[in-house]
């Protein structure tokens, strides 16, 4: 399973943003055939994970030099070694992709990638059912009460012959299980075997849980004006759809303007952040993706859902998905920016889900704002830089969900630069 993503260092946590292969931005995420075909004699043996993790690289990384290393040469030493345990087999992954000098290409354990996709995705959840062995193959022995699988077709006794595309005789009991579980939202594809029907048939569920919420907001009133102001703290399966619902509630209410607060916005899912950025740019470039295979732009598609005047709050921890929204806002001309310079995240990364509930996370592009800039040198410039309260940084840092205060010096900046549009706006006879 492929996911793309965004990687941002932030006060020495990881922070990620992905998206799936239907987004359509012309960069190869599925497994692509390559000059070497993977072990398939070392099937579920820690020196398969080694063996995968070469693969992956050797098929997808964005330097083809590899940081001038034979790495032919290198999947010969990595297959002479004996790996007595996964653990071992995780060490030399890990020290393998050192050798890269890439800080975001790294191995991730069980347990830091569970961690990923609950920053991404929210609560791992399972989706009700307990499997058996049964020969190659599972079998459903319990449904849980209540669960997702107990409202589907599914059935006691039901053998499973694929989880998600992977045949089961290719799974080991423990590995099939891990694979029922997933992030909040997202989607378990089974292959299943009856008795009395002739042929196979899919089942698919979708996994329910809690997923964090994103996206906070409320209305000001600044003298004469009505001000609509959100706060976006992160980019997640609902991020989405609650923008569009914080937009709708401040438009209903009349508000002649609007306020984007992106500071100590770490990054997210990068499809939110792309469909984000189309609520607010109705057309031209959002963002430009190299590969070695060459250049791929994204477009806004006419899908804008406000064109009230806007400005956006950004600072030196708002990175990822956050630039690249900033950075289309302000290079087609939509939105002031205001605040610090930001992180400077360029590097577009693919997570590679391992077959032991690792994930090897690989750099496969670079990311451009709409004018082509590259901002890995010192991140995207605010139009007005204004400097930090201290105090307010702490207290919008530690809570995601806390709204700024009209004192706050760049929101008192960002509140004298709306008011002046929406006054233009209001001379201009712009409805």
């Amino acid at each position: 399973m492929w996911r793309l993503v965004l990687v941002a260092i932030v006060s020495e946590q990881w922070c990620w943003t992905r998206c799936s292969s239907a987004l359509g931005i012309g960069i190869a995420l599925l497994w692509m055939p390559g000059a070497i075909a993977a072990t398939s004699t070392l099937k579920d043996s820690p020196k398969a994970l080694v063996d995968e993790a070469w693969q992956v690289i050797y098929k997808s990384y964005i330097d083809q030099s590899f940081n001038q290393l034979d790495w032919r040469s290198i999947r010969t030493d990595l297959l002479a070694q004996p790996y007595p345990n996964r653990e071992a087999a995780h060490r030399v992954i890990q020290q393998t992709l050192m050798r890269l000098n890439d800080p975001y290409t790294r191995f991730l354990p069980p347990q830091e990638y569970s961690q990923l996709l609950l920053q991404t995705q929210g609560q791992q959840v399972d989706v009700g059912i307990t499997l058996v062995e049964s020969g190659e193959l599972f079998r459903v022995s319990r449904i849980q009460a209540g669960s997702v699988a107990a409202k589907s077709d599914l059935k006691v006794g039901d053998e499973i012959l694929a989880i998600n595309g992977r045949g089961s005789d290719r799974l080991t009991l423990e590995r099939a299980t891990l694979a029922l579980r997933g992030p909040a939202g997202t989607r378990l594809r089974l292959l299943v075997r009856r008795e009395g029907k002739a042929q196979p048939f899919s089942i698919e569920l979708t996994r329910a849980g809690d997923i964090p919420r994103t996206v906070n907001f409320q209305t000001l009133t600044v003298g004469q004006q009505r001000v609509g102001y959100i706060r976006l703290s992160g980019f997640n399966s609902r991020s989405v759809q609650q923008m569009k619902e914080a937009i709708d509630v401040l438009k209903g209410e009349r508000v002649q303007g609007f306020i984007l607060d992106l500071r100590h916005n770490p990054g997210g899912l990068l499809e939110a952040g792309i469909e984000i950025t189309r609520q607010w740019l109705d057309s031209g470039v959002i963002v430009r993706i190299q590969q070695h295979q060459g250049e791929e732009a994204i477009r806004a598609r006419h899908t804008a859902i406000s064109q009230l005047p806007l400005v956006v709050l950004v600072n030196q921890t708002s990175a990822s998905a956050s630039e690249i929204l900033a950075g289309a806002l302000q290079d087609q001309g939509r939105a002031t920016v205001v605040g610090t310079r930001t992180f400077g995240k360029v590097r577009v990364q693919a997570v590679h889900e391992m077959g032991d509930g690792s994930a090897l996370v690989v750099t496969i592009a670079r990311y451009l704002t709409p004018r082509g800039t590259d901002i890995s040198a010192g991140g995207i410039t605010p139009d007005v830089i204004v400097a930090t309260d201290p105090t307010v940084d702490l207290e919008l840092r530690l809570n995601p969900n806390l709204l700024a205060r009209p004192t706050d010096p760049v929101m008192v900046k960002a509140l004298e630069l709306l008011n002046t549009k929406i006054s233009d706006r209001r001379s201009a006879n712009v409805p």
